[in-house]
């Protein structure tokens, strides 16, 4: 099956019922198994499923003078692309939006840091907020990359009161490919 201008789903969902006996034992009444195995075009490299990105040390002052900080750059790792399959890609990032900076990434609860937003863009600074799907990327058959870049960025209240809270963050997204 073609599975061009279609999401490649790669899970298997299995659904088990028990059903609790009068004398405390568990029998199972129903077991089914459904799922759909796809052709994936390509797959994450092992340990990028789970990216964590060091945005490094910040300081107030460099987001009070330019309002936010160099982009970071960080990748994406594809391995095994098969182009007969799907020959590009598209990424979206999910994550709880900044109510001041909509589009970026806000910090995580328990972060001691306050004032800012976490953005995403491209590597030649084209933004990519959250929610939004990425221009399609061009696929090669075998590794590719997705190559990004992170900043942090000053909340427009905090940065006119002077109110940005030093300390350590942390900011939670998830990435979704798409192989249109």
């Amino acid at each position: 099956m073609n599975s061009k201008g279609r999401a490649i789903v790669s899970r298997v969902l299995f659904s088990v019922s028990f059903l609790l006996m009068a004398d405390g034992v568990y029998a199972a009444d129903n077991l089914s198994f459904k799922g759909r195995l796809v052709a994936e075009p390509c797959t994450i490299r092992p340990g990028d499923e789970a990216l964590e990105l060091d945005l490094k040390e910040a300081s107030a002052q460099e987001l009070y003078l330019n309002n936010r900080t160099t982009g970071r750059s960080f990748e994406i790792h594809l391995e095994g692309c098969d182009t007969s399959i799907a020959d590009s890609v598209t990424t979206t990032f999910s994550g709880v939006e900044s109510t001041e900076l909509p589009g970026l990434l806000r910090l995580d609860g328990g972060s001691a840091a306050s004032g800012v937003a976490i953005g995403l863009e491209t590597p030649d600074n084209t933004p990519l907020p959250l929610n939004v799907t990425s221009d399609k990327q061009t696929l090669n058959d075998g590794p590719n990359s997705i190559a990004l870049k992170a900043y942090i960025k000053g909340e427009p209240r905090a940065l006119t009161d002077r109110l940005i809270v030093a300390g350590m963050f942390t900011a939670t997204s998830t990435f979704t490919l798409n192989y249109p």
